[in-house]
């Protein structure tokens, strides 16, 4: 993968100046390449990866990990119905995986109950979609080869004898 890439990946929030600095390039050129990558496709966005447990608020969400089977169509295999699926605004992630399941996708909803519906109401009920098997996601250790919640010191006091 280019460098540009490799450092934005890392740090989105890096200027053209400070990777032209890294790299020994000119400014110019770096900008010249982002650009590039932008209009081609190849970065499609910049976020800020949230320690979500930290943020306390009334509208905290629950995530679930949903392994779907399905049966794929004819001429357009797993795409057609993938599309669907992740079409929906409650899915924020869809891939096509090896193994028992087909798909995996990532769901969000304000609670247990919002992620149950979707799932009973929209998902199983699809016409190809022949199971599913949900994993509620209880913590986040590392997010993006980010980790979210450093160690706590051992608070403890020391006894010696």
């Amino acid at each position: 993968m280019d460098e540009i890439l490799e450092i934005l990946e890392k740090d989105g929030r890096a200027t053209a100046e400070e990777i032209a600095k890294m790299l020994k390039k000119n400014p110019q050129a770096i900008k010249g390449a982002i650009k590039k990558y932008e209009k081609e496709g190849v970065i499609l966005k910049y976020k800020a990866v949230l320690n979500k447990d930290l943020v306390r608020d009334e509208d905290s969400h629950v995530r679930a990990l949903i392994e779907v089977n399905i049966l794929p169509q004819k001429d357009v295999g797993f795409d057609k119905i993938a599309e669907r699926i992740y079409s929906f605004p409650e899915v924020s992630s869809c891939y096509l995986i090896s193994g028992t399941y087909d798909l995996l996708i990532v769901v969000e909803g304000k609670n247990i109950q919002t992620v149950s519906s979707f799932i009973a109401e929209k998902l199983s009920c699809l016409e190809n979609v022949r199971g599913t098997t949900t994993h509620f996601l209880l913590k986040k250790y590392k997010e993006d080869g980010v980790i979210l919640k450093h160690k706590e010191e051992n608070k403890r006091i020391a006894i010696s004898y």
